[in-house]
């Protein structure tokens, strides 16, 4: 259910919409295009994989989704809303609203504990001390998490770490979880713990984008977007994106 302490976005046809949407960086006399006519839709619930080596583009687009950057070029659109020409309050204010992000390095305070952690979101939109508690605690709970609210990053593991930092996005009911390299600081077994956790979000109800460079994590989201040159090269089920990732990967030059 939305939360009442923010007003409510009006309904849209599609959660995010990209339509030739470019981005290019001017580096001396070089310009250089980071993204190029990409175009797609992301609809509420959907679980998304976008994987592409380093230079494909990914991660600045990454950045734009997030409401980090802003197309060169094109339309993005947010539950409907353009945010071409938005000033950087506007921009800062539907990116709080609007996106949960979890990071691969957990951005987690040292000092503080993980209750404490997961509340900050809601300081920062100031949410009174008792729902913020209340509300922490619920979405530490949705991590299995109960046990921990009170340690500190130093008295956690890696992955229960992540989950702090997983819980911290989830808190203010966002429309979207994106995720960055969420398992990269992590071991083989814990990070297929964490893409469990994103699977169950996920049929609760949460839409997640996922940025990956592992053709294998891609394999394990329902759709998946493969980006080569700020290039959308490719787009379909996560299994049949991640094949077919695989054989051009393997293919001779």
């Amino acid at each position: 259910m939305p939360r009442t302490d923010e007003p409510p976005m009006p309904d849209a046809p599609h959660l995010l919409e990209l339509s030739d949407v470019s981005r290019r960086y001017q580096m001396g006399s070089e310009v250089i295009h980071a993204l190029r006519d990409v175009s797609f839709v992301i609809e509420r619930g959907e679980y998304v994989g976008i994987v592409g080596s380093s230079g494909s583009g990914k991660s600045t687009l990454l950045n734009i989704l997030g409401l980090l950057d802003t197309p060169s070029a094109g339309t993005y659109r947010l539950r409907g809303k353009d945010v071409r020409g938005l000033g950087d309050d506007a921009l800062s204010d539907l990116r709080n609203r609007e996106i949960g992000f979890v990071f691969q390095t957990f951005q987690l305070l040292a000092r503080t504990s993980a209750v404490e952690n997961v509340e900050l979101p809601l300081v920062y939109r100031g949410v009174g001390g008792r729902a913020r508690r209340e509300r922490a605690r619920e979405a530490l709970a949705r991590v299995g998490l109960t046990d921990r609210m009170r340690h500190r990053p130093n008295e956690l593991s890696g992955g229960q770490r992540q989950r702090v930092a997983i819980a911290r996005a989830l808190v203010t009911e966002p429309s979207i979880l994106l995720a960055d390299e969420p398992t990269g600081n992590l071991d083989s077994a814990t990070g297929r713990e964490i893409l469990e956790l994103f699977a169950e979000l996920h049929d609760g109800g949460n839409t997640l984008i996922l940025v990956t460079h592992e053709v294998a994590i891609a394999a394990q989201c329902p759709r998946a977007i493969r980006m080569s040159d700020g290039r959308v090269v490719d787009d379909g089920p996560g299994p049949r994106v991640a094949a077919e990732s695989t054989l051009t990967l393997a293919a001779p030059p």
